[in-house]
């Protein structure tokens, strides 16, 4: 358990040093206990020899000096090292996150690295310190006091000695079913959090149902499921607790009944018999005491689990002398096949396709087809199972990874905002922007009337997510982002899907802006004509991820493809809303 943590923290130069403090105390506090030994021999008797007593006392009394000393040193060192604890392991947690490939970023694994950055680096720090210095005092306490009871009768030593494997053989079936228990209930505690997301985000629904107050059913069930892990927990928990602490009271009962019969044989004096009486409480004291400690020592464990788990998680592979610097902006795809992790099928098959630099290439096809993923295998989410990906005529896995995506622009059809304002959100595409450069983006990506008409125009905060705009508004933003990043390929998944007519315009017309430049390689994903028909060239998927047909808009629509037939059902939807209006 404890190497485990050490292997997790960097510098563990704090958490060391509070461990030796508490193992002095620890020792220290056997020692001043075996003290008692020849203090009771020279009080404990018809006439007390107070001088034969008196180093003893003094000897005591430095030593609870320097015990209480150590306690005030330890203490301030107790804080920082939990802190310093939690605040490395989010600090590697970072770092290993922003090399993970950016496909692993799926909602579960979203999930996994909050909490770890959250609530498990924050307990491992708190446990590390708040059970680590309790969990040394009750093994090195007692183990102290087993060699100061040699000095006075090695029978009760003995016997203490032999209590130690009973007991910690009894703890380590305990603390088994304990850090079973644990797991169970995080993974119970973890399915309730995520259905309380779900309920919070399906509040519409369930009140137009008007199931508000009872809740859906999915929560009702984690709720009850919590509830029974915990019940089962407790009564699996209870017989190898209940073990523990008969071991530890038999125990204590051996040295009470051996100290009993050396008392009646006049093997060890009554002086002595007290000592040793006092000895075996505090011996067994801090052994009783392990049973509480042992759940939150294994919770501190599977969380150093958890943290571990996503710190092993592979990262992209990186190349030895990567690529700084892209020559152009071209892509080309050489029987490129990819399968996500866990799926049995590919996701995409043997493409080849070529998008010249300054070009736009729109990829259509039926839902499942790939299209994502293409643009997923340009930015380098993934790397693909056969064939390559090349930019500038580059592999991409030959680049320094920063470099890539410094050349790539991302328009995601599930635009994330940050809470803050709306300058400030497409400040992260560029930190040095004047406000002219703000101001041209905001034209081309028609985000100027919304900035216009907003009450505090730039300093507009858009809410968590941007909830506070439209679906429209947030990708207007989005494609300003783009623009102001000037990135020279611009990848455009979805961007004007399920808008209104006003914001469909609106953002068709700013793609058009993007693609207009022709320094600037565009890949969108789109099924709107006028974006379609802007394309220098469009290249459609199947279902099973491969090139169906590929050529312009003009050449396609000729041959009775299946652009041509969005092209129909675009038109035929138009002519219907134009009627209905009518």
């Amino acid at each position: 358990m404890i190497r485990h943590l050490y292997s997790l923290v960097p510098h563990p130069k704090l958490i060391l040093r509070l461990g030796a403090l508490n193992a002095a105390q620890a020792v220290l506090q056997g020692l001043l206990l075996g003290a008692l030994v020849p203090i009771l021999r020279a009080l404990v008797q018809p006439e007390p020899d107070f001088t034969g007593a008196a180093p003893w006392l003094v000897a005591a009394a430095v030593g609870l000096l320097a015990y209480g000393l150590l306690t005030i040193i330890a203490t301030p060192i107790g804080f920082a090292a939990a802190n310093e604890v939690a605040g490395q392991l989010r600090r590697r947690l970072v770092q290993h996150a922003a090399q993970l490939p950016l496909g692993w970023f799926t909602p579960e694994n979203k999930s996994r690295l909050t909490r770890a950055l959250t609530a498990d680096a924050g307990n491992i720090g708190q446990l590390a310190v708040s059970t680590g210095g309790p969990a040394i005092t009750a093994v090195l306490t007692p183990l102290t006091i087993v060699a100061v009871t040699v000095a006075v009768d090695w029978r009760i030593a003995v016997l203490s000695a032999l209590i130690l494997p009973a007991a910690l053989a009894a703890l380590r079936r305990a603390g088994q079913i304990s850090s079973a228990v644990e797991r169970d209930l995080e993974r119970a505690a973890a399915d309730i959090a995520g259905r309380a997301i779900e309920l919070g985000q399906a509040q519409p629904v369930l009140r137009a149902a008007g199931r508000a107050r009872t809740g859906a059913a999915p929560m009702r069930r984690a709720l009850d499921e919590h509830r029974d892990v915990y019940e089962r927990g407790l009564r699996r928990a209870m017989v190898p607790d209940l073990t523990y602490t008969a071991v530890v009271l038999a125990g204590f009962l051996a040295v009470l009944l051996l100290t009993t019969v050396l008392l009646v044989e006049d093997s060890i004096s009554m002086p002595e018999a007290i000592a040793l009486l006092v000895l075996a409480v505090r011996f067994l004291e801090p052994l009783s005491n392990l049973i509480e400690l042992i759940g939150a020592l294994h919770a501190m464990d599977n969380a150093v689990g958890r943290v571990g788990a996503l710190l092993d998680t592979p990262t992209l592979p990186a190349p030895r002398a990567p690529r700084t610097g892209i020559a152009s902006s071209s892509i080309e795809f050489t029987d490129v096949t990819f399968t996500y992790p866990g799926s049995a099928e590919p996701a995409v098959t043997g493409l080849g396709f070529s998008c010249p630099a300054g070009s736009t290439t729109a990829l259509i096809g039926p839902s499942g087809s790939g299209k994502t993923t293409i643009t997923k295998l340009i930015a380098r989410f993934f790397d693909p199972d056969s064939g390559s990906v090349q930019i500038g005529g580059v592999d991409v896995r030959d680049y320094d990874p920063a470099t890539l995506l410094d050349h790539i622009a991302i328009i995601f059809q599930d635009v994330y905002l940050f809470d803050d304002t709306i300058e400030a959100n497409l400040r992260i595409a560029n930190p040095h922007a004047t406000p002219g450069d703000l101001a041209r983006v905001a034209r081309a990506a028609r985000l100027d009337d919304l900035v216009d008409r907003l009450p505090d125009g730039w300093n507009t905060r858009v809410g968590e997510g941007g909830s506070a705009l439209s679906g429209g508004e947030r990708q207007r933003v989005s494609i300003a982002r783009a623009l102001l990043e000037n990135a020279p390929i611009v990848l455009i998944d979805e961007a004007a899907s399920a808008l209104d007519p006003e914001n469909e315009h609106a953002v068709s017309r700013a793609i058009a802006e993007l693609a207009d430049d022709p320094g600037r390689t565009v890949v969108v994903i789109a099924h709107r004509p006028a974006t379609l028909e802007a394309a220098d060239q469009i290249i459609t998927l199947d279902q099973a991820g491969r090139i169906a047909e590929t050529g312009t808009p003009r050449q396609l629509q000729a041959t009775g493809s299946y652009y041509a037939g969005l092209l129909r059902h675009a038109h035929l939807a138009r002519t219907w809303r134009i009627t209905a209006r009518a």
